[in-house]
């Protein structure tokens, strides 16, 4: 286990974890593995924060425009920040960008408008974005400030395989007896909020099932409902306190609770 390169997300994203990223990342760097793997990495919220890193790393994501990003990060970062230089945080360029086509553009267009469209977005939010407002901070997608950070996030990725696959074909992809597997799945009741076909709510049993008879080990975060302690029952499950910036029916101090299920 080597020491990872700093860096963070370059954007939000709804369930990034960051709340829960110290506890997580703890726990997946005392585990010994010769390959890491995230099926759901997102904008990387866990996946970047870790101090150690193994021989292999996979991160994934079914929805092209993440895994996009990333490559064009890890192949063509001067390119890409060409592609940046003249962006203004605007409701009117946020506007045409929602209703811009992703499928139209180049890859380097396309995945300046995503990640555009996430720095600006209220709450990280992929589906249904709404164009974020804050009366005391800058505008929110500053090149000045951004610029270090996705040159971080570019040496970060060096050697990393980066997919575009779906969860399961990735997991029989990359399982083996030193392959540790991170889930991060969208939430029980929550399994449209990354866009129509990408997730469904039997894709969890199917998950259990799978999970059941891999040969590595694996840590998943979802939140706490009585479905998911009986779907994944016959793993460890261990209860731990959040917060939801934007959750719903969430108590007056914003505290839920979320779980963490592993196999070993």
């Amino acid at each position: 286990m080597d020491t990872a390169l700093k860096s963070s997300p370059v954007a939000p994203w709804l369930g990034g974890k960051r709340n829960l990223a110290k506890r997580i990342c703890a726990r997946i760097d005392e585990t010994v593995c010769t390959t890491y793997a995230e099926p759901f990495v997102g904008m990387g919220g866990i996946f970047l924060r870790r101090k150690l890193r193994p021989r292999a790393e996979a991160i994934n994501d079914k929805g092209r425009d993440i895994a996009n990003l990333f490559r064009i990060l890890q192949r063509h970062y001067p390119q890409f920040l060409d592609t940046l230089r003249f962006q203004l945080t605007t409701r009117t360029e946020f506007d045409r960008l929602v209703k811009t086509d992703p499928d139209t553009l180049t890859d380097l267009e396309r995945a300046a408008r995503f990640l555009y469209l996430q720095r600006t977005a209220f709450g990280g939010k992929v589906s249904g974005r709404n164009f974020g407002v804050a009366r005391d901070r800058p505008g929110r997608f500053n090149l000045t400030t951004l610029e270090p950070m996705l040159e971080d996030l570019h040496a970060r990725l060096s050697g990393v395989v980066i997919e575009c696959l779906d969860w399961s074909e990735f997991l029989l992809r990359y399982d083996g007896t030193g392959t540790l597997f991170y889930l991060d799945p969208p939430y029980w009741g929550c399994e449209g909020d990354y866009g129509k076909s990408m997730f469904s709510r039997s894709d969890f049993q199917s998950m259990a099932t799978q999970l059941a008879r891999i040969e590595g080990r694996f840590i998943m975060s979802i939140n706490d409902v009585p479905e998911i302690r009986g779907i994944f029952a016959e793993f460890t499950i261990e209860g731990v306190q959040t917060t939801y910036s934007i959750a719903k029916n969430k108590d007056a101090s914003g505290a839920r609770s979320e779980l963490l299920i592993s196999n070993y």
